[in-house]
């Protein structure tokens, strides 16, 4: 074992993180479903919706027979959807490929939808303590300013450093210690903005520290301005329902439920697709228009409440669309804006 890993491991005994819920009598079920909730998303925001899924799915199995709909559903608010309709494909694969378990064979699990390199090792270290190694966004940060390793991560080259590293100092004993041990270090000492150097076990051995500057690594990624879109959303009211379309599978929002939605404010071709005659509509409204932001681009939307005297009879192709009642809301998956708007409709309707 190498003195880095060693030291990892040492302070580990003393400090790392032991009680987290899917530390508890871990399976690769629980342990897969709190991988995937954690790219990207802090563990504080992760527990309450981990332990709503595997109240509502305890198995895989259930996991698998569930519609989307509801997975979604549950999953509403933790952002980055494509995860959870990867986790609904990954599970209907281990039920029907694997006849309900999680296959042992590191290629096998990082065939799965949703599962990386990374993030098969994670599972297959923690519960069958397989000696494999992780780099995640904790271990990427540790591990390039011990090693000094140069240039942003997102580039192939400079994230096989990174795996090369990862791969020296695994141990071979103790991997599913040492692989949570990293994941706490780059959580809770080898931090992004401020790290705690004084508190580190490694600090003797990280180039960064000798050289005085740990916040130079990992390298950035190169700053590009997110272009700025515009959007329009119809939210077509009758008597406490509106009319919600469920999205394309693929894209932003992929089968979330959201508005119709115009290039522009002249809503009347979005409302003649969905038959929708002038002569019911009550009033137009302006909404406060907000922006949104994605990963890769800005999104403004402005909402126009459009009040309705009748209840069109509104036929979609192939889509499928809902009224969905204000107060008695069905259970489906709505994007992050859409949901913020539902909650405020109420309050707007009564003006």
């Amino acid at each position: 074992m190498t003195p880095f890993a060693s030291a990892i491991l040492t302070w580990y005994e003393s400090y790392g993180r032991k009680n987290l819920p899917w530390q508890q009598n871990k399976t690769a079920y629980s342990v897969w479903l709190s991988e995937i909730m954690l790219q990207q998303t802090q563990v504080t925001t992760v527990i309450p919706y981990y332990q709503r899924f595997l109240e509502r799915f305890p198995t895989v199995l259930d996991l698998a027979n569930a519609n989307q709909d509801e997975v979604l559903h549950l999953w509403t608010g933790l952002g980055y959807y494509a995860r959870a309709r990867n986790l609904h494909k990954a599970a209907q694969m281990v039920a029907n490929q694997y006849q309900g378990e999680f296959p042992l064979n590191i290629d096998e699990m990082n065939a799965l939808p949703g599962i990386g390199r990374s993030t098969a090792a994670a599972i297959l270290s923690s519960v069958y303590k397989q000696p494999h190694a992780i780099l995640d966004g904790n271990v990427k940060r540790t591990l390039a300013r011990s090693f000094a390793v140069e240039g942003w991560p997102g580039q192939k080259k400079v994230e096989n450093q990174l795996w090369q590293h990862a791969q020296t100092h695994t141990p071979h004993q103790d991997t599913d210690k040492y692989n949570q041990a990293m994941m706490d270090m780059g959580a809770m000492v080898c931090t992004r903005s401020k790290p705690k150097c004084t508190l580190c076990p490694v600090s003797s051995f990280c180039v960064a520290h000798k050289q005085g500057n740990p916040l130079d690594y990992p390298g950035k990624k190169p700053k590009k301005d997110k272009p700025i879109k515009a959007t329009w959303f119809a939210i077509i009211h009758y008597q406490g329902h509106v009319w919600l379309e469920q999205r394309p599978q693929s894209g932003i929002w992929g089968g979330l439920f959201c508005f119709p939605e115009s290039p522009n404010q002249e809503l009347d071709n979005t409302l003649d697709q969905r038959q929708i005659k002038e002569s019911t509509v009550e009033y137009r409204q302006h909404l406060i228009a907000f922006r949104h932001t994605f990963s890769h681009y800005h999104l403004d939307i402005t909402p126009i409440l459009v009040d309705l005297s009748k209840q069109p009879d509104i036929v979609m192709e192939g889509n499928k669309g809902l009224w969905y009642n204000l107060s008695q809301p069905e259970e489906v998956g709505l994007a992050a804006p859409v949901k913020q708007l539902l909650d405020s409709l109420p309050a707007e309707l009564h003006h």
